[in-house]
């Protein structure tokens, strides 16, 4: 089961980030069909949200056709966004890994590290575009 957390300075919104996470989840296979979400209780309990945040982020997520809540027994995934390329995760993740462990011995802390990598990823977006 999907365990959800929430960036107060990302500036994304809670629902956002909750559905952000599940794509995410359903992308990297971590979530499959018949998996269940959380229940609204469950989150809000765990994040100290307002239970319409999680209402919200749970019916985009039906509105797209990945979950379908099912009255009394919870919401359920229903579509996955994995693809042939997810037996391609591994060995990135290692070099990602890789990376990280250098970064780590260079004297970056984690949002240093966050922001190299997001500045680096929205440049070379930018350059696939070009």
């Amino acid at each position: 089961m999907i365990e959800f957390h929430l960036d107060g300075r990302s500036g994304v919104s809670p629902y956002q980030q909750l559905v952000r996470q599940v794509r995410q989840a359903l992308r990297l296979g971590l979530l499959r069909e018949g998996d269940q979400l959380p229940t609204v209780k469950e989150v809000v309990a765990q994040l100290a949200i307002n239970p319409n945040t999680v209402l919200k982020a749970y019916r985009e997520l039906e509105h797209e056709g990945m979950v379908a809540a099912r009255p009394g027994l919870g919401t359920f995934v229903t579509a996955t966004l994995t693809d042939a390329s997810l037996a391609a995760h591994e060995p990135l993740r290692r070099e990602l890994r890789s990376w990280l462990a250098k970064a780590r011995r260079s004297g970056l802390d984690e949002e240093s590290i966050e922001a190299l990598f997001m500045t680096t990823f929205r440049s070379a977006a930018q350059e696939d575009i070009a």
